[in-house]
């Protein structure tokens, strides 16, 4: 006979558009134990597995915080009911809630209060919009019972979030059917319920069911948190030199945008790293949704991600982005040579829009093999396996040249085409093999500049180079050569750094968002963005914000003199971060921010 012995949640709290897949351990009819399903379809020795899912409802409804979705609602913000704001944005747990919120929430007050201005009396935009206004914010704190909640105040943008404050079926709880399969994804319906999960073994033969249900009821289903839009940022077209190119709308080829963003790999995102990250916010369940709503959001046209675990690019990351019209580039890290663990092997991965480019050619660079080669050459025998001990880390990167289809470019005459070159890669993270990380660096720019040469076409440098600004490898991307007295030229122990002299490149590299310290003018985005930037090395305060590191290590660097930067998504503010302790949280699902940019084609200036 088939019996259920034991059913487990994969995380405490269900949120909508997650799917949710119980543990469901089965002792089968020849003894053996399992997780593996029995369908209908397949039964065992006449015996499969019927599930249910119910939604628990109750009329005793109460509002959920909006910072700490599982905690119950005490204080209300009229402002966000003045401004139209969805109500659900509205609540708080305490008055502690509120104030640790209000300078993330106070944001909502300006974008609504600019949209309104913008746009009159036009609600549909009225929420993650946002000009330039810069009113004052006034609120109002309804405190105590909020059952009413939405009522009163003639707005109604939407159903607020809610669960019952009872669970006995004699408090007038009402079970309905939502499911009759393993796997559930909740819904908006679903929010503030508890969902009860029923699983019993069936007779195929007489389809009557073999002893009694085992059931599990989750907690309160709970929306996905919804961080505020991020915004393009027009950076003037300032070139290199701070000048404004007013005549580059009408002399260039055409625009597009690029987006670079380590999503933080399932494998690396453990309790043990991010305890301050609840456990249904560290779930891949959760933050794959997350993450693919956030990345196709920005509707880029170029997207290079770092650390894509090698299943996720094949089941989610390349089916999503395909039925949108991406076309997939994917090169996995090499540790499957040592670790033979294939699946959980994380790698760089590429994608464009199928309307805006064509594939020419890809190459694929493993510094494993550079290293072996490098060993040969300089390293004596008896010191190779040291040597390699040292340099092989399973870094890559991926470098695809692409034609563009746009800007009126003939693909059928050659001499007008557009090509361009975007490399991702994910540099190696230990801090002390500063040697490693400069060899890494230096590696893939002589690859890049031999395809420069041959082909004479724009650069893009994308990717977590985990160096600061400042660092060698930093230095060497931004300025083509090292600074000779940097302390830390002097860890070498391999001798692959010398002779100095030859860590250099001709590319003209510039970091993109090195445009916000370059612009001119005055305004509250511009203000805002500066703020976000650090004037001493004119990079962003940080793309990577933990509990115990917050410094900026990710970059796009571009040639500058066949690209320009129109326009930057703009940088988060550490203090809004913070209300989450660090990244990931449940706004944003990797310990990265996503970097974007816009650019546009110039003709080429030798």
């Amino acid at each position: 006979m088939l019996t259920v012995l034991r059913v487990h949640l994969p995380s405490e709290i269900p949120i909508v558009g997650c799917e949710i897949t119980p543990y469901v351990l089965l002792r089968r009819p020849d003894g053996g134990i399992s997780t593996d399903d029995v369908p209908e379809a397949l039964p065992v020795d006449g015996y499969f597995m019927r599930y249910k899912w119910y939604r628990v409802q109750s009329d005793r409804r109460v509002a959920v915080c909006s910072v700490h979705p599982t905690e119950q609602a005490t204080l209300q913000c009229l402002d966000c009911l003045k401004s139209k704001i969805p109500v659900a944005k509205s609540y708080h747990c305490s008055a502690k809630c509120f104030t640790d919120a209000w300078q993330h929430h106070r944001v909502l007050h300006e974008r609504a209060l600019s949209a309104l201005n913008e746009n009159g009396n036009e609600e549909e935009e009225v929420f993650g919009r946002f000009g330039s206004g810069n009113a004052a914010v006034i609120s109002a704190i309804l405190s105590g019972s909020t059952s009413n909640t939405g009522q009163g105040s003639g707005v109604n943008n939407g159903p607020t979030p809610v669960y019952p404050t009872g669970m006995e079926k004699n408090s007038g709880e009402t079970w309905f059917e939502v499911g009759r399969s393993r796997t559930y994804t909740p819904t908006a319906d679903d929010i503030g319920h508890a969902l009860r999960f029923e699983s019993i073994a069936m007779d195929s033969e007489t389809r009557v069911t073999v002893g009694a249900p085992t059931s599990i009821m989750t907690s309160r289903v709970i929306p996905a948190p919804t961080p505020t839009p991020r915004r393009l940022i027009p950076v003037n077209s300032a070139d290199v030199m701070g000048h404004f190119d007013l005549d580059s709308r009408n002399s260039s080829f055409g625009t597009f945008t690029v987006l670079s963003y380590n999503i933080l790999a399932d494998t690396y995102a453990t309790s043990d790293t991010y305890s301050y990250c609840p456990t249904w916010a560290l779930s891949w369940a959760y933050r794959r949704q997350n993450l693919l709503r956030e990345i196709i959001g920005y509707h880029a046209d170029i997207i290079c991600l770092q650390e894509v675990q090698n299943n996720h690019f094949e089941e989610l990351f390349a089916p999503e982005l395909d039925k949108l019209g991406y076309q997939a580039m994917f090169k996995k890290r090499t540790a499957e040579v040592y670790t033979g663990n294939l699946q959980s092997i994380d790698g760089c991965a590429t994608f464009f829009r199928r309307d805006k480019f064509s594939h020419v050619k890809k190459y694929e660079v493993e510094f494993n093999k550079a290293a072996q080669s490098l060993t040969d050459a300089i390293i004596p025998a008896a010191q190779r396996k040291v040597a390699l001990t040292r340099l092989i880390k399973d870094n890559i990167a991926l470098i695809a040249v692409l034609e563009a289809k746009f800007g009126g470019h003939a693909t059928d005459n050659p001499s007008k085409r557009q090509l361009l070159c975007v490399a991702n890669t994910h540099i190696n993270v230990h801090q002390e093999l500063k040697d490693v990380k400069l060899w890494q660096v230096n590696t893939l720019l002589k690859g890049l500049e031999k395809i420069a040469v041959s082909a004479d076409i724009p650069m893009l440098v994308c990717g977590d180079f985990n160096s600061t600004p400042g660092s060698i490898p930093h230095g060497l991307l931004a300025m083509g050569k090292v600074d000779l007295l940097h302390p830390d030229l002097a860890i070498d122990p391999l001798g692959i750094l010398r002779p100095v002299s030859k860590l250099t490149h001709q590319l003209p590299l510039v970091s993109a968002y090195s445009s916000f310290a370059r612009m001119l003018g005055v305004g509250y985005d511009l203000e805002h963005q500066r703020r976000r930037m650090d004037p001493a090395t004119n990079e962003p305060l940080f793309t990577n914000c933990t509990r115990d590191f917050t410094g900026t290590i990710d970059y796009i660097f571009y040639t500058a003199d066949s690209l320009t930067v129109e326009s930057l998504l703009e940088l988060l503010d550490e203090d809004s971060l913070r209300k989450d302790t660090a990244l990931p949280s449940p706004e944003w699902s990797s310990d990265h921010i996503a970097l974007l940019a816009e650019f546009r084609c110039k003709p080429r200036v030798r």
